[in-house]
């Protein structure tokens, strides 16, 4: 077998595992959402067994494990935050209320493996820059400034939506100012960047077949588990939310539509 589908299974190997106890650990504490911030560092994770089964660890993969060593801590720690306190997610009691007895098994096919399986397609990027001997060049300096672009933006996101949370004032207001006056879902739209920016430094390993990775996740982040599943939420939950629809654009930021002048 090549060595870079034997680098390929340990990354698959590594996300199957991971999710695995985890999902053991959401047994005993009853509580599907720790899935969601292992997110981050399930990449990581599979960044360390692409390094491990490689052949050798050429300057490429020590970027790029930096890189994704970096947003992942970043993210998970956000997500652990966000979380804490707050008991299993709605989504997840829902599951658990439908499926009842079978929910722990149903959790392990839908939720943890589901999500293994995803992490390690969109890690693609990782693959293919572990892989690549090529020298360091000008992809890997723009796939760098890319991802750190698309880290900034998703950053300060986050900071500005938790900082908008925090105030009690705010309760049932929807944030409008920062790059939520630009975007409804900046976070969602940093979070693409920055796997964009790793797939260019992928392409400085040959590896463009790796673009399927960046497609996936902009395709999720777009119309699956990111934008098309909040917005259906936040319409109901939200008044004056269909208002700021209207005007902002859902994922690329751009500046907001003028109101029509009232008859």
């Amino acid at each position: 077998m090549a060595p870079l589908a034997l680098t390929a299974l340990a990354g698959l190997a590594a996300a199957w595992m991971g999710f695995t106890v985890l999902w053991g650990v959401s047994l005993r504490l009853r509580d599907a959402s720790i899935a969601d911030p292992f997110w981050g560092p399930g990449f990581f994770l599979v960044t360390l067994a692409y390094l491990a089964a490689a052949p050798q660890v050429a300057p490429r993969a020590i970027l790029v494990a930096l890189l994704v060593g970096l947003w992942a801590a970043r993210l998970g720690l956000h997500l652990v935050a966000r979380n804490r306190s707050h008991g299993e997610d709605p989504r997840y009691a829902a599951m658990r209320a439908r499926h009842g007895p079978r929910f722990s098994r149903v959790s392990l096919f839908t939720v943890f493996w589901l999500q293994a399986g995803i992490l390690w397609i969109v890690s693609l990027p990782v693959l293919g820059a572990v892989g690549g001997s090529a020298a360091l060049g000008p992809w890997d300096l723009t796939g760098t400034l890319v991802f750190l672009a698309g880290f900034v933006i998703e950053s300060l996101a986050d900071a500005q939506l938790r900082r908008f949370r925090a105030d009690p004032a705010n309760r049932g207001r929807t944030l409008n100012t920062g790059l939520w006056r630009y975007s409804r879902h900046p976070n969602y739209f940093g979070d693409a960047v920055l796997w964009w920016g790793l797939w260019l430094i992928a392409v400085g390993g040959g590896a463009w077949w790796s673009a399927v990775g960046p497609l996936l996740m902009t395709f999720l982040l777009v119309k699956v588990s990111g934008v098309a599943l909040l917005e259906r939420s936040l319409m109901e939950s939200r008044p004056g939310y269909a208002d700021y629809v209207k005007r902002t654009s859902a994922f690329v930021p751009w500046p907001p539509r003028k109101e029509p002048p009232a008859p």
